[in-house]
């Protein structure tokens, strides 16, 4: 009965392609998508996968952090002032909220590599052209652009990585792309440190300058243009093309990955045939030559309205359960890690000013959220490296306990000790003490993360996954910029209320991860 029920599926899916082919017989030449990837092996092939998804994922860490360490030195070529400070820190999360939803939908319609090339190079021509622009305006234009490009790789990359791994790996792997941010830190304070005070570029003061700043922010465009290069030799998910009615071409993916990992030729691959997905849908890519203005307003009118319907299905039932809880997690890690974040320095301010604690807060201090350092001071990208280093320990704990303890536990378990770890926030003192419990607040977190980019892929379907990702994206940019906004109100009047609000929302994360699904080693759906 199973072997008739192959055959008639297998049919079904030759006629839906409108071409005939040979319908393997033989059961040991035909399996589903977890047979063909447990045949196709373990080895090579993902280890490159995870590292050029990992480095695209570092290309947006050096981009967003990039704007953190151009500020102090830009500030009179683009005649910035404090406010002009703020929009530019927040005109790439605004990019980014755009861009993660309107990218996420585009991948689950044409493809997670063609996505994926087409954000990356957005984010890269931008950011490289907002080097060359000399007013604040065009240059916030820019960065803006970038940011919609960085919010399209974001959520893209964690599925087509995560559609690669054999259920037994998942997790792991996917911890590894996240644990890529933390080099992405690095390497933007690196480049800061090393370019900005040189003095490195060409400077006309009546007229085109190219400065050292404007040298870095070049610079910090080569992690997205390199990946943009390896992604044209990288495969399309094999996950995806299965369910989108392209079992032959998702066959020939697994033959690659098994000559890779074997290396053995691809004709000795052992399946002949994928069993197809029943849910499969078969997406038109014959335009019949060149399309008209009309048929690309069509196309696109249609692509708007699958998205859509994609968006709201994430909200019913049974998603309902996941969305939900998965949304409100994300809101409170969101909120407490970026608006902890952007006031650091402060923190460190009121540390050194002696007060006897870091909330004792003279309302007049509070004038930025601005991360950046004064010209000549150092001192930011040091702490950038202790605390970007700091996420190291997490990023390991999230690598080798994921599969083994369990999503749920380990992101819950990070949730009440990051709430727990704020919460101490109130009592230190000194600059050290700051940074120490800074550091450690880092290394607890981000094991939250890390567990999130898994849950996202794990969670939805394949014809919906980056588009979950995608409005996840929307929330925590919202959550990012409403965290911000109350941490500045209530700091003028005392910080205390701040400290306690995160640690609160962290604890209320912690405690609804127990409503979210098991996914441990389970099928992608």
């Amino acid at each position: 009965m199973e072997a008739d029920e192959n055959r008639r599926l297998l049919k079904d899916v030759s006629d839906a392609e409108g071409r005939e082919h040979l319908i393997e017989t033989d059961p040991a030449k035909l399996g589903n998508f977890d047979e063909a990837l447990e045949k196709a092996g373990f080895g090579k092939f993902h280890v490159l996968l995870v590292i050029l998804c990992g480095w695209a994922n570092a290309s947006d860490a050096v981009e967003i952090l990039s704007v953190s360490f151009l500020l102090p030195a830009a500030e009179k070529d683009l005649d910035l002032d404090s406010y002009k400070k703020g929009v530019l820190s927040a005109i790439i999360f605004v990019g980014m909220l755009v861009g993660g939803y309107i990218w996420g939908a585009l991948a689950d319609i044409n493809g997670r590599r063609r996505t994926l090339l087409l954000s990356l190079t957005t984010n890269a021509f931008f950011g490289l052209m907002s080097s060359l622009s000399q007013v604040y305006w065009l240059f916030l234009l820019m960065r803006f652009f970038s940011g919609v490009g960085v919010g399209g790789s974001i959520p893209v990359i964690f599925s087509y990585c995560g559609e690669f791994q054999p259920k037994e790996k998942r997790g792991m792997m996917i911890s590894v792309v996240a644990t890529f941010w933390m080099a992405g830190n690095i390497v933007a304070a690196g480049l800061a440190l090393l370019v900005i005070p040189s003095g490195v570029g060409y400077v006309n003061p009546g007229g085109f300058s190219y400065d050292s700043w404007r040298v870095f922010v070049a610079l910090c465009t080569l992690p997205a243009l390199t990946s943009v290069v390896t992604f044209f030799l990288m495969p399309e998910s094999p996950k995806f093309l299965l369910e989108n009615g392209q079992g032959q071409k998702a066959l020939e993916v697994l033959k690659t990955i098994y000559s890779w990992n074997k290396w053995d030729d691809r004709a000795n691959y052992p399946l002949k045939t994928l069993i197809p997905s029943e849910r499969a849908r078969v997406l038109s890519t014959d335009h019949g030559g060149r399309r008209t203005c009309s048929d690309r307003l069509n196309e696109a009118g249609k692509n708007i309205r699958i998205s859509l319907q994609m968006t709201v299905q994430l909200f019913k039932k049974p998603l309902t359960w996941a969305t939900v809880p998965l949304l409100l997690i994300i809101w409170t890690i969101s909120f407490g890690y970026y608006g902890i974040w952007m006031w650091m320095p402060q923190l460190f301010l009121q540390s050194e000013n002696g007060n006897g604690s870091v909330c004792s807060v003279d309302p007049n201090d509070v004038n930025s959220t601005s991360a950046a350092p004064k010209p000549g001071d150092n001192t930011i990208y040091l702490d950038s490296f202790y605390t970007s280093l700091s996420n190291l320990p997490g990023n390991l704990v999230a690598i080798f306990l994921i599969d083994i303890v369990g999503r749920k536990i380990l992101m819950s378990t990070s949730l009440l000790m990051s709430g727990v770890i704020v919460f101490f926030i109130w009592f230190v003192k000194t600059r050290l003490e700051v940074l120490i419990v800074f550091c450690c607040f880092g290394a607890v977190s981000v094991v939250t993360w890390n567990v999130l980019n898994v849950l996202a892929v794990e969670i939805y379907p394949t014809h919906m996954r980056s588009t979950s990702l995608g409005v996840q994206g929307i929330v925590n940019r919202l959550a990012s910029i409403v965290g911000n906004l109350i941490f500045g109100i209530l700091i003028k009047t005392h910080c205390t209320v701040n400290i306690l609000l995160v640690a609160a929302l962290l604890v209320f994360g912690g405690l609804m991860t127990c409503t979210l699904p098991r996914t441990k080693k389970m099928s992608l759906q």
